[in-house]
């Protein structure tokens, strides 16, 4: 076809003025959140590395954010580590964590338990303390999932680390019980409330797919994301209202938009485990604004800048 023909064609469509792309800016929102979170994960709270001054800065940044923080999520991997380590340890690290806290943080705290505050010690099964007790003791926590509702969004809080089939390590799941719970959790949550869920290991993330030296061999192991994505991304696909889904864990930042639910992995306060960034990926939180219409603004704080 001639180049003149085209053009008469496409007719009006080429009499409306060229706009420069970057010109258009989004529209300012008029209306204001209901609520302002920050979501601190992976602290990985221990007596070392000045990581005790570096939590205190992470928490003094965000008391004196503008417009203020309502409430924190911590996303789990509270303290160092609680895998292997004797008791002494552990008491020693959630002391820590709770002298800080209490001299340090005004603002109300929701948590979640990562796989290192877990006590997994292979001689000390028959304690009464193994497993997740201990932590949950520490936290008041009768189980370790559950749910609260908080200026009109429901927030869903998943257990999310569970022993793989041969009880040596973790995986990422929600087990058949805590499905159920969460599948009617679901069902009775009224339609028009938007909901965020807040788990430990990410459900979906492409994190997994950042390997140095990789070429079509990536490997995305049970112990990273979720091994019943599948399954959840179905049951949510059946709730609209299920707009937001916060992880942490991987220590890396990114956003996975699927099925119009958001899935953001947060990070890490502690970065590299105290040992500055972790790739690309500072040390931070992230800052949520929830609006009431189910709508959110996300964004990814460096707190040490």
């Amino acid at each position: 076809m001639q180049r003149r023909s085209l053009f008469k064609k496409l007719g009006g469509l080429l009499l409306a003025p060229a706009i420069p792309f970057g010109t258009i800016a989004a529209a300012p929102r008029i209306d204001k959140p209901v609520l302002r979170i920050a979501h601190l994960t992976d602290v990985h709270l221990y007596d070392r590395l000045e990581a005790p001054d570096h939590f205190r800065k992470c928490l003094h940044h965000v008391q004196l954010q503008e417009p203020k923080v309502d409430m924190i999520l911590n996303g789990g991997d509270i303290v160092f580590d609680m895998n292997k380590e004797n008791l002494s340890a552990i008491d020693a690290q959630w002391k820590l964590l709770h002298t800080i806290m209490k001299s340090e943080c005004s603002l109300p705290v929701y948590y979640t338990l990562g796989n290192h505050d877990i006590w997994w010690h292979e001689n000390s099964r028959g304690a009464a303390a193994y497993g997740k007790k201990y932590s949950m003791d520490q936290l008041q926590l009768a189980l370790p999932y559950y749910s609260f509702v908080k200026a009109g969004w429901k927030f869903i809080v998943l257990d999310s680390v569970h022993l793989d089939i041969d009880d040596t390590w973790y995986i990422g799941k929600l087990g058949e019980e805590q499905m159920h719970w969460l599948e009617k959790e679901l069902q009775s949550t009224d339609p028009s409330m938007p909901v965020c869920v807040l788990s430990h290991i990410p459900i979906l993330t492409a994190t997994l797919m950042v390997e140095d030296n990789v070429v079509n061999r990536w490997q995305m192991l049970g112990g990273d994301m979720h091994t019943d994505v599948a399954k959840i991304v179905r049951l949510f696909y059946q709730h609209p209202n299920v707009k937001l889904c916060l992880s942490g864990h991987i220590h890396l930042k990114d956003k996975v938009v699927y099925n119009n639910v958001t899935y953001l992995c947060n990070g890490a306060v502690s970065g590299a485990w105290w040992n500055g960034n972790n790739r690309e990926t500072a040390p931070g939180y992230g800052l949520i604004e929830l609006f009431a219409n189910g709508d959110f603004t996300e964004k990814y704080v460096n707190y040490q800048v």
